[in-house]
């Protein structure tokens, strides 16, 4: 599991190395030592950095620390729950990047939560959209993106801000109305009620 805030999962008490080799406890590691290397190495970090502790690195390198972390015990699948919500937009990248390859890699099935329909389009071969629970739409990233069925699914869509900034007339208030993101979204404004 890779968390949304890496700061939040890492235990600010222990250095990286232990908290990268923590899932291997209990395992039939032959070299913990050379795995944790190895996993920080994957993950764009130099081995020595698992002799720092969390505080001491940025928040793009705190999120490769936690996805080390959740590597080390051989997953089959990665559950990624918003890995880059939290991150600077030129980190995001990155981090996407760096997940994708490694999925890859390691042949690893990919479970990535966000409500960021064109960050999911971009790591993902299928997209499944919950609304309050309940599983709306399920289809081909690419599908689901470009002609989503679900009145819901293309609220979602719609949301999405372009590199025009236009909503078309319409506020952020029409767009989400009666959905299950109303609260704190509606809570920041438009930009146009911030002027």
């Amino acid at each position: 599991m890779v968390f949304q805030d890496p700061m939040g999962s890492l235990d600010p008490r222990m250095r990286v190395r232990d908290i990268v080799a923590e899932p291997l406890a209990g395992r039939r590691e032959p070299d913990v030592r050379g795995r944790v290397a190895e996993l920080l190495t994957a993950v764009g970090l130099p081995a020595e950095a698992g002799d720092r502790y969390p505080h001491q690195f940025s928040g793009g390198q705190r999120q490769r620390i936690s996805i080390a972390r959740a590597l080390a015990p051989r997953p089959s699948v990665l559950v990624a729950d918003e890995p880059v919500s939290a991150l600077d937009v030129s980190v995001r990248a990155q981090i996407l990047n760096l997940i994708a390859d490694l999925v890859e890699r390691f042949r690893l099935t990919l479970v990535f939560v966000s409500h960021d329909l064109s960050v999911v389009r971009h790591v993902c071969d299928t997209i499944a959209v919950l609304h309050r629970g309940e599983l709306v739409e399920l289809g081909p990233a690419a599908q689901v993106a470009d002609a989503p069925e679900h009145p819901y699914t293309r609220r979602l869509v719609a949301a999405v801000p372009t590199i025009r900034g236009a909503l078309d007339g319409r506020t952020a208030a029409d767009l989400l109305a009666g959905s299950a993101i109303d609260a704190a979204v509606l809570a920041r404004g438009t930009p146009e009620e911030e002027q």
